[in-house]
């Protein structure tokens, strides 16, 4: 019960005044949650509980929740072929700077999938700081589009290292085929009834509406999507990311609910996942032999890999912003940690490298928000071409 209680007390302490030192020390609030998290948990004011596990897991669903939000998927599809092929372009150069890293350094086959993971969940924290930017709406939607490849990567590995390429990985295989055929089924259907019903689109969320109707659907449609990923068996990261792109396709007259579903994830559920990633780090672990220089090793591998990559958007935004958009991809921070205590429980890694995995994306967090606050300067130049009607 004590134990419990100064749990609860250290949790509020860094969900209140994280803010305040991320201002003080003029530093994004995400890693100031995770350092935070460590000290405490080293303090031994944080320790494993099953409520605060399941609270956290929470919050990296809702998280993937409200990166999914910034992606509508209508002009996705209508994004300008030129600017599509340039988007693939720079993603397929993401594999092939992994497959190069992995190959000369003979590294395990794993590495192929963690080094290019792309996760927007910071974007979204990047949008709040600058506003809605050239290179961060391309970057949402490029990166979006890298994210579903990224988590159908985290599926199909996971599978592959804890099942191998047999009958379970081809069940995977399917079940990840299956939704994805539904998913383009349903939203194809909720694209013709919304077209000649749009009227079901404001009853579903009327405009005036005293009963908070338009969250309980959001949250309804997030939980309905984990319920189907969990009975597949497959990510529910993916899930909780497609529920977020139907916000913003089908509820157009809701301009102001990504932000209101937002505001609600960062400032609860959201912290709390941030903190127990800190918990999750054994400060004694920095005094491994090459862990800060393994970690610091793929903190430049992954960052400078996107920010040359990125580069193919030059003649659309200026080498500026198309530096900006690479290291806005740089903070894979959810996902790599996830494929890397995937990797690890399975022996794909070795302890050394599972550490060096998570100090990365910490340091990933803390030097590409600095990095991008010297060089983001205002105004912005670079305009996105217009998408085909």
């Amino acid at each position: 019960m004590y134990d419990d209680v100064v749990l609860l007390i250290s949790l509020s302490l860094i969900v209140i005044f994280s803010p305040f030192i991320a201002k003080m020390i003029k530093m994004p609030t995400t890693p100031i949650e995770i350092i935070l998290g460590a000290i405490f948990a080293y303090a031994g004011l944080l320790h494993h509980n099953y409520l605060f596990e399941l609270v956290a897991e929470v919050g990296f669903l809702y998280l993937m929740f409200v990166a999914g939000t910034e992606v509508d998927i209508k002009k996705v599809l209508r994004t300008n072929a030129a600017l599509m092929r340039r988007i693939l372009l720079y993603l397929l150069l993401l594999y092939v700077f992994s497959i190069s890293f992995t190959l000369y350094f003979g590294l395990g086959k794993i590495f192929i999938v963690m080094l290019p993971l792309i996760s927007v969940g910071l974007v979204v924290t990047l949008s709040k700081e600058y506003g809605k930017t050239p290179w961060l709406t391309l970057g949402m939607t490029a990166g979006g589009i890298g994210e579903v490849i990224s988590i159908a990567a985290l599926t199909l590995s996971s599978t592959a290292l804890q099942d191998g390429f047999g009958v379970e990985f081809a069940k995977s295989m399917g079940a990840l085929i299956f939704f994805i055929g539904i998913i383009f089924l349903l939203f194809r259907a909720l694209q013709l009834l919304f077209w000649w019903f749009p009227e079901v689109g404001t009853a579903l969320m009327p405009h005036e509406d005293n009963q908070e109707q338009d969250l309980r659907l959001s949250i309804g449609i997030l939980f309905i999507l984990v319920s189907v990923m969990l009975y597949l068996d497959l990510e529910l990261a993916f899930g909780a990311f497609i529920a977020g792109m139907f916000i913003p396709t089908f509820f157009t007259h809701k301009h102001d609910l990504p932000h209101r579903l937002a505001s609600f994830g960062f400032g609860f559920l959201i912290p709390v996942f941030f903190i127990y990633i800190g918990t999750t780090f054994n400060l004694d672990s920095l005094l491994m032999e090459g862990l800060v220089a393994t970690a610091l090793a793929i903190t430049v591998a992954m960052t400078s890999m996107r920010v040359i990559s990125a580069l193919v958007f030059r003649s659309i935004l200026g080498i500026r912003s198309s530096i900006l958009l690479g290291l806005s991809h740089s903070m894979p921070l959810t996902l790599l940690i996830a494929v890397a205590t995937i990797a690890y429980h399975t022996n794909s890694i070795d302890k050394l490298h599972y550490f060096a995995f998570i100090l990365a994306a910490l340091f990933q967090v803390i030097v590409v928000t600095v990095l991008i606050k010297i060089i983001h300067k205002e105004p912005t130049p670079g305009t996105l071409p217009k998408a085909h009607p």
